[in-house]
Protein backbone atom coordinates (compact mmCIF):
# COMPACT_ATOMS: atom_id res chain seq x y z
CA UNK A 1 0.00 0.00 0.00
CA UNK A 2 1.42 3.36 -1.02
CA UNK A 3 1.76 6.08 1.59
CA UNK A 4 1.90 8.81 -1.07
CA UNK A 5 -0.81 11.40 -1.13
CA UNK A 6 -1.46 13.40 -4.24
CA UNK A 7 -3.25 16.67 -4.62
CA UNK A 8 -3.90 19.02 -7.50
CA UNK A 9 -1.76 22.14 -7.39
CA UNK A 10 -2.98 25.25 -9.21
CA UNK A 11 -0.52 28.10 -9.44
CA UNK A 12 1.06 30.52 -11.87
CA UNK A 13 4.61 29.91 -13.03
CA UNK A 14 6.41 32.56 -15.05
CA UNK A 15 3.09 34.14 -16.01
CA UNK A 16 1.38 30.90 -17.09
CA UNK A 17 -1.39 29.27 -15.08
CA UNK A 18 -0.49 25.68 -14.28
CA UNK A 19 -2.36 22.74 -12.80
CA UNK A 20 -0.78 19.40 -11.96
CA UNK A 21 -1.04 16.51 -9.56
CA UNK A 22 1.77 16.49 -7.03
CA UNK A 23 2.91 14.42 -4.10
CA UNK A 24 1.98 16.58 -1.10
CA UNK A 25 5.47 15.97 0.32
CA UNK A 26 7.25 17.34 -2.77
CA UNK A 27 9.25 20.52 -2.48
CA UNK A 28 8.67 23.38 -4.87
CA UNK A 29 12.19 22.69 -6.17
CA UNK A 30 11.22 19.14 -7.13
CA UNK A 31 8.04 20.23 -8.89
CA UNK A 32 9.75 23.05 -10.79
CA UNK A 33 12.75 20.96 -11.90
CA UNK A 34 11.23 17.52 -12.35
CA UNK A 35 7.64 18.19 -13.39
CA UNK A 36 7.95 21.55 -15.16
CA UNK A 37 11.56 21.10 -16.37
CA UNK A 38 12.65 24.56 -15.17
CA UNK A 39 16.31 23.76 -14.77
CA UNK A 40 17.44 27.22 -13.74
CA UNK A 41 16.24 26.21 -10.28
CA UNK A 42 19.35 24.48 -8.96
CA UNK A 43 19.43 21.67 -6.44
CA UNK A 44 22.20 22.63 -4.01
CA UNK A 45 22.24 22.00 -0.28
CA UNK A 46 18.57 20.92 0.02
CA UNK A 47 18.36 22.53 3.50
CA UNK A 48 17.78 26.19 2.66
CA UNK A 49 21.34 27.38 3.24
CA UNK A 50 22.93 28.03 -0.17
CA UNK A 51 20.22 29.89 -2.12
CA UNK A 52 20.90 28.09 -5.41
CA UNK A 53 17.22 27.14 -5.60
CA UNK A 54 15.86 30.64 -4.93
CA UNK A 55 12.66 31.52 -6.75
CA UNK A 56 10.19 34.34 -6.24
CA UNK A 57 6.88 33.48 -4.60
CA UNK A 58 4.50 36.41 -5.02
CA UNK A 59 7.56 38.58 -5.57
CA UNK A 60 9.51 37.47 -2.49
CA UNK A 61 12.60 35.24 -2.64
CA UNK A 62 12.28 31.77 -1.11
CA UNK A 63 14.53 28.71 -1.03
CA UNK A 64 12.40 26.32 -3.07
CA UNK A 65 14.13 23.27 -1.57
CA UNK A 66 12.44 23.86 1.81
CA UNK A 67 9.19 25.32 0.46
CA UNK A 68 6.53 22.65 0.04
CA UNK A 69 5.01 22.81 -3.42
CA UNK A 70 1.52 22.60 -1.97
CA UNK A 71 2.14 25.97 -0.25
CA UNK A 72 2.32 27.52 -3.73
CA UNK A 73 -1.42 26.96 -4.26
CA UNK A 74 -2.83 30.10 -5.90
CA UNK A 75 0.53 31.86 -5.81
CA UNK A 76 2.71 33.35 -8.52
CA UNK A 77 6.11 31.71 -8.93
CA UNK A 78 8.92 33.24 -10.97
CA UNK A 79 12.15 31.58 -12.03
CA UNK A 80 14.96 32.88 -14.24
CA UNK A 81 13.05 31.53 -17.25
CA UNK A 82 10.35 34.08 -16.40
CA UNK A 83 12.76 36.98 -16.85
CA UNK A 84 13.09 36.37 -20.59
CA UNK A 85 11.33 39.01 -22.67
CA UNK A 86 8.78 38.27 -25.37
CA UNK A 87 11.53 38.95 -27.91
CA UNK A 88 13.75 36.38 -26.11
CA UNK A 89 15.91 39.15 -24.63
CA UNK A 90 17.41 38.76 -21.18
CA UNK A 91 16.58 41.09 -18.30
CA UNK A 92 18.67 44.06 -17.23
CA UNK A 93 19.90 42.27 -14.11
CA UNK A 94 21.07 39.30 -16.20
CA UNK A 95 22.87 41.61 -18.63
CA UNK A 96 24.58 43.42 -15.77
CA UNK A 97 25.74 40.10 -14.31
CA UNK A 98 27.36 39.42 -17.69
CA UNK A 99 28.79 42.94 -18.09
CA UNK A 100 30.26 42.97 -14.58
CA UNK A 101 31.70 39.43 -14.85
CA UNK A 102 29.52 38.35 -11.93
CA UNK A 103 29.18 34.87 -13.39
CA UNK A 104 31.89 32.32 -12.73
CA UNK A 105 30.90 28.67 -12.64
CA UNK A 106 27.26 29.78 -12.88
CA UNK A 107 25.71 27.31 -10.44
CA UNK A 108 24.64 29.98 -7.93
CA UNK A 109 23.76 32.55 -10.58
CA UNK A 110 20.04 31.80 -11.11
CA UNK A 111 19.31 31.99 -7.37
CA UNK A 112 21.38 35.14 -7.00
CA UNK A 113 19.65 36.73 -9.97
CA UNK A 114 16.21 35.99 -8.55
CA UNK A 115 17.14 37.47 -5.17
CA UNK A 116 18.77 40.47 -6.87
CA UNK A 117 15.72 40.92 -9.11
CA UNK A 118 13.49 41.15 -6.03
CA UNK A 119 15.86 43.70 -4.47
CA UNK A 120 16.10 46.00 -7.50
CA UNK A 121 12.36 45.72 -8.11
CA UNK A 122 11.63 47.60 -4.88
CA UNK A 123 12.85 50.86 -6.42
CA UNK A 124 14.75 51.61 -3.22
CA UNK A 125 18.34 52.79 -3.05
CA UNK A 126 20.60 50.57 -0.96
CA UNK A 127 24.21 50.96 0.10
CA UNK A 128 26.70 48.28 -0.92
CA UNK A 129 26.60 46.93 2.65
CA UNK A 130 22.81 46.77 2.51
CA UNK A 131 23.00 44.95 -0.82
CA UNK A 132 25.43 42.43 0.70
CA UNK A 133 22.96 41.87 3.53
CA UNK A 134 20.02 41.45 1.12
CA UNK A 135 21.99 38.84 -0.88
CA UNK A 136 23.38 37.06 2.20
CA UNK A 137 21.15 34.02 1.73
CA UNK A 138 22.89 33.17 -1.54
CA UNK A 139 26.30 31.53 -1.46
CA UNK A 140 28.85 31.75 -4.24
CA UNK A 141 31.60 29.19 -3.85
CA UNK A 142 33.66 30.90 -6.56
CA UNK A 143 33.85 34.07 -4.40
CA UNK A 144 32.48 36.39 -7.06
CA UNK A 145 30.74 38.59 -4.50
CA UNK A 146 32.46 41.86 -5.42
CA UNK A 147 31.34 41.63 -9.04
CA UNK A 148 27.89 40.41 -8.02
CA UNK A 149 27.41 43.49 -5.84
CA UNK A 150 28.69 45.65 -8.72
CA UNK A 151 26.06 44.14 -11.03
CA UNK A 152 23.19 44.54 -8.58
CA UNK A 153 24.21 48.10 -7.73
CA UNK A 154 24.47 48.98 -11.44
CA UNK A 155 20.95 47.68 -12.14
CA UNK A 156 19.54 49.34 -9.03
CA UNK A 157 21.01 52.75 -9.87
CA UNK A 158 19.93 52.58 -13.52
CA UNK A 159 16.36 51.73 -12.52
CA UNK A 160 16.26 54.50 -9.91
CA UNK A 161 17.61 57.05 -12.42
CA UNK A 162 15.01 55.95 -15.00
CA UNK A 163 12.20 56.27 -12.42
CA UNK A 164 13.42 59.73 -11.38
CA UNK A 165 13.57 60.82 -15.04
CA UNK A 166 9.96 59.67 -15.53
CA UNK A 167 8.84 61.67 -12.48
CA UNK A 168 10.22 64.92 -13.93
Amino acid sequence: MSDMQYKELKFTVNGKERSLMIDVRASLLEVLRNDLRLHSVKKGCEVGECGACTVLVDGEPFDSCIYLAIWAEGKEIMTVEGLVGEDCSISDIQQDFIDEAAVQCGFCTPGLIMTAYSVVSTGQRYTRDELRHKLAGNMCRCTGYHNIINAVEKTMLRRIEAAEAEDK
